[in-house]
This record gives structure tokens, sequence and C-alpha cells, in this order.
């Protein structure tokens, strides 16, 4: 590792902390909501490890001037045996926190620090299928709230014994899409069903889908490109839950997305919750083009998060949640299930650093 070069790479990281420090204290960009908010978030995540940042440069400058009195030729032996100690000690330590130094110098995502929609919908398995869709969702709310972000329920449809074919809710959250993008993909569940009376274990499927919230001003959505159609909510079984017509379905014409709302009582409430998921879903929609060109043109597939994709099993036989990306398994499937996924959700953030500061590596090589 080439500590000096390290060095001048977390100094730029400083020095940028302390400019966005000056900027936001400048009226115009207070006025700007816009602007302020942007560079709020930027300097809210250097904030959040800046003092690392600081530990850091402060490690390596004593390493660095450890090594010159080693290499003087003109300091006396004393000197040099307390460099050496020093050095050894420091050395240490460097590598010790490589992966957390280098960590700080990856290219953040765009959509870091960015509110999600999370989609559940039951899969393959009828209504066991719906019952662990509902389970999966109180497990989520359960770690949101204790992580202290926000659970909005945008969309809803429930089965006769409780569970979801579909909920659509918005978590927001500092850390909501760092945590949870990963949980995109089918979750597979082993359980005995209550609605099986032989006691015969089962396999259901359940997808999720994690869309970063996407502001009006983000991406421009043109009105006759919609075609919105308003009538009366319903519960499950039929029952009518509001006598006026609230409940809006927006269709995407070029794409043919739908959007149902019908949870607000109000038809204004229930059209912005709609909108808010249509648009996720067709940036989702247009990002994914793009990787697909991308991935075209280099002869290449690029991983999309696919949600078909099984990432996760939950054996209730055996108390077991293993998650197949990173083969970790957990025995505390009774926890996990109450909202105690945050080790998981570490170990996931943590590959993912990994795999993205290898491929920083390489690309350093290639261009030495």
């Amino acid at each position: 590792m080439n500590w000096s070069q390290l060095r001048d790479h977390l100094q730029k990281e400083l020095d940028r902390y302390n400019e966005l420090e000056n900027l936001l204290s400048q009226p115009d960009i207070i006025n700007n909501q816009e602007k302020f908010k942007e560079l709020s978030q930027e300097h809210r995540k250097l904030q959040s490890y800046i003092d690392d940042i600081k530990n850091f440069i402060q490690k390596i400058k004593a390493y660095e001037e450890a090594k010159e009195i080693l290499n003087d030729p003109k300091a006396d032996k004393e000197l040099k045996e307390i460099a050496e100690m020093e050095l050894e000690e420091l050395d240490n330590y460097l590598n010790e926190h490589e992966f957390e130094i280098e960590s700080l110098l990856l290219e953040p995502d765009p959509n870091e620090g960015k509110n999600i929609i999370m989609e559940i919908r039951a899969g393959t398995g009828g209504e066991e299928a719906a019952l662990f869709a509902a389970d999966l969702f109180r497990m989520y709310s359960k770690f949101c709230d204790d992580m202290g972000f926000k659970v909005e329920v945008l969309s809803l449809s429930e089965t006769g014994l409780g569970g979801y074919k579909e909920i659509v809710f918005s978590v927001e959250g500092d850390r909501a899409y760092e945590l949870l993008h990963q949980e995109a993909g089918a979750h597979r569940v082993q359980r005995i069903p209550i609605t099986e009376s032989g006691g015969r274990i089962h396999t259901s499927a359940v997808t999720v889908a994690v869309l970063p919230e996407v502001e009006e001003s983000d991406f421009h959505i043109d009105e006759k490109d919609l075609r919105i159609d308003v009538f009366r909510a319903s519960g499950a079984g039929g029952q009518h839950v509001n006598k006026t017509e609230s409940a809006v379905r927006i269709t995407h014409i070029p794409t043919g997305i739908v959007v149902s709302c019908q949870d607000e009582r109000s038809q204004h409430k229930n059209k912005a919750k709609a909108m808010k998921i249509l648009r996720a879903r067709l940036k989702q929609m247009h990002e994914e083009q793009q990787h697909k060109e991308l991935a075209d043109l280099k002869k290449n597939q690029v991983k999309t998060g696919d949600r078909s994709e099984r990432i996760r099993t939950y054996n209730f036989p055996q108390g077991r949640v293993t998650d197949h990306r990173i083969n970790f398994t957990m025995y505390n499937l009774d926890e996990f299930m109450e909202g105690n996924i945050l080790p998981l959700l570490e170990e996931l953030v943590k590959h993912e650093k990994l795999q993205k500061l290898e491929e920083m590596r390489k690309k350093q090589i290639l261009s030495a």
C-alpha cells in the first residue's frame, strides 16, 4: 500500500468537507433549497466519518515521519530505536485498518442517502406465500423502527387470511438505501403452513423490489403519457372501505406500467402516492435499459438486481436463515423475523464494498 498516495486522497476528502462547511453557511446556497439539500446530504455523509479521515491522516503522517528518522543518517541510535518501534506499531495499525481506510475512497453510490420504496409480492406458494409476504413486511417494519426510519404504506392488497398479495411502502432514513437496497430478489421460505393439516413442510417464495425514491425534479413524466382512472376503494372480501371514488389507478401508456392506490380517503393523496411509485419504477426501468446497453457494448452481462434471483432462504424447522450471495447463515430465525437483521445487512454492505474495492484496485493497476 502506498500510504503517501492514500494520505493525499484522504486530504482531498477533508478539504471537501471544509469547503462544504463554508458553502452551507452562505445565504445564496441556503436560499436555493435544491442545492442546499444536495450539499447537506454530501456533508452529512462526510461528517459521519470525518474523524476517521483525520485520524488516518495523522497516523500516515506519523508513519512517514518515523520512516524519515530511520532513513536519516544523522539521527542518533536512541531516536532510531524509538522510530523503529513506532513504525512497526503504525504499520500494523494501517494494515489492520486498510479495508476501512480504502472504503472511504470508494465512489459514492448515486442513490446513497436517498429514501426508498420497497415492494413485497407473494410468489409461488399461494396463500402461504401471501402470509410470508406479510411476515416480511412486519420484519422490515420492526427493523426500521429500531433504526429510527419512517415507514409509510403506499399500496396494499390483502388476502382473506391476512396475507399480502402485494404491499408497497416507503422507508425514510439516512441509511435506508445503504442497508436495504440489497434486499431485492426472491426470498424463499420453508415451513409448515397454517393451512396444512398434514404437517408437511412447504416451500414458497416472495419477491422483493427496492427502488430509490425519485424526486419530481429528477425525473420528468409527461402528463400526456398518463391515463388516470378513479374508482371506489374496496378492502379484502370486496367490502367498500370508502363510499366516494377516492381510489386512483394510473397507467403509463408507453410502458404499460399500472399503479393503483386506495389506502387514503383523499383522491389527491392516493394520486400523489401512485405517482411516487410510478416515478420510481420508470426511473428503474430507464436505468436497467442503460445497463443493458452498456452490457451489450462490452459483450458482458451486467447484473441489474433482478428480483427473480433467489437471494435468501428462511428455514423454520431448522431455525436458520441463509443468504446465498455471501454464504452467510444465522441460526436465530425467530429473532431475525422480529427485525434483528442488522448483522446480516452489515455483512452484505461489507461484501459489496470489498467487490467495489477489488474493481477499484484493478482499474488502478490497469492505469498504472
